[in-house]
This record gives C-alpha cells, structure tokens and sequence, in this order.
C-alpha cells in the first residue's frame, strides 16, 4: 500500500549551541587527557543520550562533591554552580574544569558587579533549575527570585532605589519581557539588560520555532522534557496555535499525533544532538512518503574556547 505523502521541515537553527558544543567537548578532551574515569558534578547539559555517551566513554555523573573522590579530575556542567560548590571542591583538592557555558559566567559576572554595588538583585527564572541555583549562589548578596508577573507584585526590597536585575538565558523571550516591563513598572529605577542575558542560541531558536509554526501543523520539538530551552519551544508552538510535542527521540512519537497532519514541523533544543533528529526523520520515513525541506534561518558561527589546561599539548595530571 502506498505510503501517505507528509512534508517534514525542518527548523534552522536546531539543536546544539555553541556552549553545549563546549561543554561536551571539554568531558571528551578530559577522557582523551586524563582517562577514565573523569567526574562530572550534574548531568554536562540534559540529554539523557548526551550524556549516556559520555558515560559509556568513561565519564561518572555525580549530584554532590562529596561523592567524587579526594584529587579526581572533575568538570562542572554547562550550567554554572553555586561558589559552595566550588569551595567543597577545592576542600577535596579536586582538579576541577569548568564548563559553565560563557554566557552563564556573563551573568554571574554581571549579578556580582550590581551586588557589589550595593544592590539586590532579582533573578528572573525557574525554581530549582541548576543554572538558577549556581546563579543565587554566586551572589555575595539578596538575591530574589521571580518567576511570573505575581512574584514581581509580591517583590518587597529593603530599598526599591538599589534594584538589578538579571535573567536566566534559557526563558522565553516574551515572557520575560512582560516581566521585565513589570519590574520596570514597579521599580523604575531597576537597572538591569532588557532580554540581552537570554542566549543568542535560545532567542535564535525560539524565533525558528514561530517561522516554523506559520509552515506545520504538527510541531515535533526533539529535547529533554527537563529542559528548559526545550519546553520553552513547545511552548511557544502551542502559544503560536500549533499543535506541539516534546519528545526526547524517535521512539517518543506517537503516530496518532499526525492523523490529518500535511506538514510537520522539526526542531530540538540546544541540548539535543543532530542524530536525534535525523532518527526521527528515519521514522517518519517508515510511515510516510516524506518531502523533507529546510527552513531558511540563521547560520550560527559562534564558538567557544575550551579552558586553557585542555588545550596545551600534554598537561601533567594532578
């Protein structure tokens, strides 16, 4: 029987960053370096299949410092940790590499110049998520955490004349411009960046998965379903009026999501490597005549250096 036609298009730009890049490379570059095993403090970005390679390739996934051995080589993730994390480290003399993403560190950096300043600072983000955490607890100072227009009305400062503001860079865009106007409302003498701390790779990838919504009507967004810039891309599907599913691989798709479908659209989040989403065009395939097309959309060209103790040529380990 002959297969029924679908239109498969395919959102650009997709999956990795260049700070998810940075951080897989670094676990690699450490096992290449140092060998088995090499401890990694969290998961090095959320992707379960990220990170199941690195560990068949000799990496230890650990929550706590207290669970990697005295002297190990350890990297902490893409996220950024808080500065307890980095002092339980440096208690165990562990040879730590940090792959905090570098537009985490320019937060980090930032909330700790407004801090310094004298004043408090307002996080915009999501409760619980590892950057957020690593973010307050970088901060030698109050740090509030907003996360919706009802925590900007509940917001109480000891001076609202000494208020900043800094952002989590895997949000919506919009909805943290709405909290942002808020804030703004509020306080108007607030200092902080407009959206300019949300990643170039997460606004870049939100305003694909709109483009890509006006084409499809299904959304197949490939990701994690404990990511944040993932989730965030199903939702904006949905917002747009697309019907939209996050799904962490091929095997997660459901066939009756695309009963009547014509096109559907693909995307993945930052996390989430190419391979998944050509497994899932290899599965659509099985069931459909697929015409596969490719949005026109930016072509990113940002890269990372990796820390300098992996790009000597041969480091002594510790």
């Amino acid at each position: 029987m002959a297969k029924r036609p679908l239109r498969v298009v395919l959102a650009r730009p997709r999956g990795f960053c260049a700070g998810v890049v940075r951080a897989v490379d670094i676990v690699e570059r450490a096992l290449e370096i140092y060998g088995a095993p090499v401890y990694v403090r969290h998961e090095i970005v959320h992707n379960k299949h990220v990170v199941d390679g690195l560990r068949e390739k000799g990496a230890v996934f650990v929550e706590k410092v207290s669970d990697i051995p005295e002297g190990a080589v350890t990297v902490f993730s893409a996220h950024g940790v808080a500065r307890k994390v980095e002092d339980a480290a440096d208690a165990r003399a562990l040879q730590v590499i940090d792959a905090t993403c570098p537009l985490v560190s320019k937060v980090h950096v930032e909330a700790q110049r407004y801090a310094r300043q004298d004043y408090e600072v307002v996080l915009i983000g999501h409760a619980g998520h590892p950057e957020v955490e690593g973010t307050m607890g970088q901060v030698p100072g109050t740090v509030h955490l907003v996360s919706n227009l009802a925590d900007v009305a509940e917001l109480k400062p000891a001076d609202p004349a000494k208020l900043s503001y800094v952002t989590q860079t895997t949000l919506s865009v919009d909805d943290t411009r709405e909290i942002i106007a808020a804030l703004k409302s509020r306080f108007p003498e607030i200092l902080g960046p407009d959206v300019k701390d949300i990643c170039y790779a997460t606004q870049n990838r939100q305003t694909a998965v709109r483009l890509l919504a006006a084409e499809s009507d299904v959304i197949l967004v490939i990701g994690a379903d404990y990511s944040s810039n993932s989730n965030r891309l199903r939702e904006i599907g949905e917002e747009v009026g697309t019907v939209s599913y996050l799904i962490p691989d091929a095997a997660g798709l459901d066939p009756a999501w695309l009963e009547g479908a014509e096109t559907v659209g693909l995307t993945a989040g930052a996390s989430a490597p190419e391979d998944l989403v050509q497994g899932l065009v290899d599965r659509l395939r099985e069931g459909f005549d697929v015409t596969l097309t490719s949005l026109d959309g930016i072509d990113e060209n940002v890269t990372f250096k990796l820390p300098r103790e992996l790009t000597v040529e041969s480091p002594s380990p510790a």
